[in-house]
């Protein structure tokens, strides 16, 4: 497998477009749309949040039919969350919308929208959008560029990557892109991701690699507690790479499985940095617990607190934060077992001993925590299973971006 350029539209088949539509944001791209040449099977992972946005509910009743998906269409700006009737309204008009330009069903279209919710989306821009970006549809690597720009909130980057690997000696390519940087929280987040492959896979082994690959990558950050009304995954096969089919687990699966996996924890750490207002990416790595779950639980517990990430934010080395998290976050353990570490590009150090405090060189630590990315590195003394959590620092900006956030 090897890093690529490009994202969406690296894959056979594959090309997007873009538009400024003005659905809330002026002088800017705020629609994309993704299209592939070949009707795709499809997969996807979407909010556990109740309360699910029309958006939502729409491409879950797609992708659990067994009816392909061949165009998504993204905006940004305004979420079609709590928009009732209307926003199931406006779902539909922009399928059409993409059934009329390019002649394809109305249900083979996914929607996504992130943004303020309970706003209702104005119909006529979507549309007129969708008329807008089908002519222009390429496969250039700039265009699937511009598209992850378009489906920006608050981020400050755009999101993207693509890898190509090798199945039955064939070369098949995987690309993607994401957005999201608030309202992040495990059990997917405010992000909307999508990818596109060109290798040939049954639907169920497609959906099966999509979750588990998911539970460790994208369900594995936090930036605020907040888990979305928007959360959607969506990744499309469309089979032109021509390998064998992929119908059966075994080494082909696990390839496949693999390079997804490096995809969507490359674009989840992405996300987790460029959380709203952060400065740095804060991970945390649990190892030798009793359990994957425990591990999963004590990570997820430590870059999820507002006071370890203030300690990231501060560059403050206080252990104490870290471990007390640990010890809320409901997996069970014994604290004289433990020890914690801090490392980043700029060293290791340790600070917890089993038990007890180790007197420590606070210069050592605030170098370390300087860096750009933080690693909190905790040994259980308990079991063989680990996990990872990414998150990112909580500072002064973050509220400043949340409280201004609909003006």
């Amino acid at each position: 497998m090897k890093e690529i350029a490009g994202g969406i539209t690296a894959a056979k088949g594959f090309k997007a477009s873009c538009t400024a539509a003005g659905i809330k944001y002026q002088g800017r791209t705020d629609m994309a749309m993704v299209y592939s040449e070949k009707p795709c099977v499809s997969a996807g992972t979407f909010t556990s949040n109740v309360v699910k946005a029309a958006c939502v509910q729409w491409d879950m009743n797609i992708v659990k039919s067994d009816k392909p998906i061949q165009a998504v269409v993204i905006n940004s700006g305004i979420a079609n969350a709590c928009t009732g009737k209307e926003g199931f309204d406006a779902c539909e008009a922009t399928a059409k919308g993409v059934e009329k330009a390019l002649s394809i069903p109305y249900d083979s279209v996914a929607v996504a929208s992130t943004g303020v919710i309970g706003m209702q989306l104005p119909i006529d821009k979507l549309v007129a959008g969708v008329e807008a970006m089908a002519p222009i549809l390429d496969d250039s690597i700039q265009a699937g560029t511009d598209a992850s720009k378009a489906i920006m909130t608050t981020d400050t980057v755009n999101k993207e990557i693509a890898v190509e690997f090798e199945i039955g000696g064939k070369i098949v390519t995987l690309g993607g892109m994401s957005k999201g940087s608030g309202m992040i929280h495990p059990n997917m987040c405010t992000m909307l991701a999508f990818l596109g492959t060109d290798i040939d896979i049954e639907k169920s082994l497609l959906q099966e690699a999509v979750s588990e690959v998911v539970a460790d990558s994208f369900n594995m950050i936090t930036v605020d507690g907040d888990t979305s009304t928007n959360d959607t995954l969506i990744c499309m096969a469309n089979g032109l790479a021509g390998n064998p089919k992929i119908s059966s687990k075994g080494a082909d699966f696990d390839t496949f499985k693999e390079a997804l996996k490096f995809v969507c924890t490359n674009l989840a750490k992405r996300m987790a940095a460029d959380g709203e207002g952060a400065s740095k990416l804060f991970e945390a790595k649990v190892v030798n617990a009793k359990s994957v779950a425990d591990a999963k639980t004590l990570a997820r517990a430590i870059v999820g607190s507002n006071l370890s990430k203030a300690a990231i934010f501060g560059c403050d080395a206080n252990f104490g934060r870290f471990l007390c998290a640990m010890g809320y976050s409901g997996a069970d353990f014994d604290q004289n077992d433990v020890e914690l570490f801090f490392e980043s590009v700029n060293g290791r150090l340790q600070v917890f001993d089993k038990g007890t405090p180790i007197v420590f060189d606070e210069d050592e630590a605030l170098k370390i925590m300087k860096a750009d990315a933080v690693t909190v590195f905790v040994d259980m003394h308990e079991g063989n299973a680990e996990a990872t959590a990414w998150g990112c620092d909580l500072t002064y900006d973050y509220v400043k971006i949340n409280a201004d956030y609909r003006s």
